[in-house]
């Protein structure tokens, strides 16, 4: 994609863009698993509704092929997870050596076909942003994903997949900031090694899959803070100033990648943190000036009114859009007609869900050990810088 010409003969950068699909809406992974919520399409639906998503700024995403994920993921275990999807069934063999078929990582009918299509927009999102941009898919921020297995939730890693295409098409520099509540395994996996690419997590501490110490390094390039359950706004707005920032800002990126998982705020049931949707927003506004290629994927989120809540203003921090007070009946219509159904009891939303976008902030004194570490961390940048 080039970039526009305005009259003056100078280019100017393009509005951003959302990529997304309706495979998103028609797929589950099963009626009692975390991810059988409804999440893209709600953010689909409310971004349209609230007037924020014109045709001309959405893309649907295209689907992977094999080929094109063998950057990352071994043919062999391309072939058994299309194998998989068709057959609707994995022997104990391939249970055991790929990680398919388990209660995490279960069969169903689109298996391949969805994270094929997340895979597909984070490798297109590296041709749409090489003359700069913002782009936002919520459908992606698979972050567990290993090179011949499955691994929480996550088929494929379309986070690497992403930082690979952008680095083809002449990002050399890559920052990959993630602060859902689980550390990134398979990226860290994927290029603790490479001092071209720039790693900031911040997740639970002593949450699955307990990786990502305080203290690990990589090339240097590494810097993982894991946080006590309690976390709030506060918490994070001092890490974001004092150690996401700092640290993208000095590693000077050509590009920036965002997984704003959603499950650290209060009202997820996948972590013990207590941030508002706030916090999330900040850090993608922050995050924006510090690159000319900006690719915001989502990741967790697992309770169907916040996740979709905090996308939908993930999208309206990118393009500057007004959150009303209180949303338009339209708005209200999408979220009141969600439903979170578990293997147990149906879950009720609390009334501002239905009618806001925006949670009230949360706010407190300093956790101790977030801001131990998080000088810690600012420490060692000094000596990194």
């Amino acid at each position: 994609m080039s970039a526009v010409i305005h009259a003056t003969g100078q280019p100017t950068t393009p509005l951003p863009r959302f990529i997304g699909s309706e495979i998103y809406r028609h797929s589950s992974y099963g009626g009692w698993h975390p991810l059988r919520v409804p999440r893209v399409s709600t953010v689909m639906d409310l971004t349209r509704a609230l007037g924020w998503l014109p045709p001309a700024q959405f893309i649907t995403s295209p689907r992977a092929k094999p080929a094109a994920l063998t950057s990352y993921h071994t043919p062999e275990y391309l072939a058994e997870l299309q194998k998989a999807e068709a057959t609707q069934t994995v022997s104990d063999d391939i249970r055991t050596r790929h990680a398919l078929g388990t209660p995490s990582n279960p069969v169903y009918p689109e298996m391949f076909r969805r994270p094929a299509t997340a895979a597909g927009a984070s490798l297109l999102a590296g041709e749409l942003l090489a003359h700069g941009g913002v782009l936002h898919s919520p459908g992606g921020g698979t972050h567990h994903g290993l090179p011949d297995r499955a691994n929480g939730f996550c088929y494929l890693n379309d986070a690497v997949l992403a930082i690979q295409s952008l680095r083809h098409f002449g990002a050399r520099h890559i920052a990959y900031v993630d602060i859902d509540a689980h550390h990134p395994d398979g990226v860290e996996h994927a290029f603790a090694d490479d001092p071209d690419t720039l790693l900031v997590s911040v997740h639970e501490q002593n949450r699955w899959p307990r990786t990502g110490a305080l203290t690990d390094r990589g090339a240097g390039q590494v810097f993982n803070l894991p946080v006590p359950a309690g976390m709030h706004d506060d918490d994070m707005a001092l890490i974001r100033d004092q150690v996401i920032l700092p640290a993208v800002a000095a590693f000077r990126p050509d590009a920036i990648v965002l997984q704003c998982g959603a499950d650290a705020v209060t009202e997820d049931p996948q972590s013990r943190l207590a941030l508002s949707n706030n916090a999330l927003w900040a850090i993608v506004a922050a995050l924006r000036p510090l690159a000319p290629r900006y690719l915001v994927l989502g990741g967790g989120g697992y309770n169907p009114w916040s996740v979709g809540r905090a996308w939908a203003g993930v999208w309206a921090t990118l393009t500057g859009a007004e959150i009303p007070a209180v949303l338009p009946q339209q708005a209200q219509g999408i979220l009141a007609a969600l439903h979170w159904d578990g293997p147990i009891r149906r879950h009720h939303p609390q009334p501002h869900w239905i009618s806001t976008l925006r949670d009230p902030p949360r706010k407190g004194a300093i956790n101790d050990d977030v801001r131990q570490r998080a000088t810690f961390l600012k420490d060692r940048l000094r000596v990194w810088v």
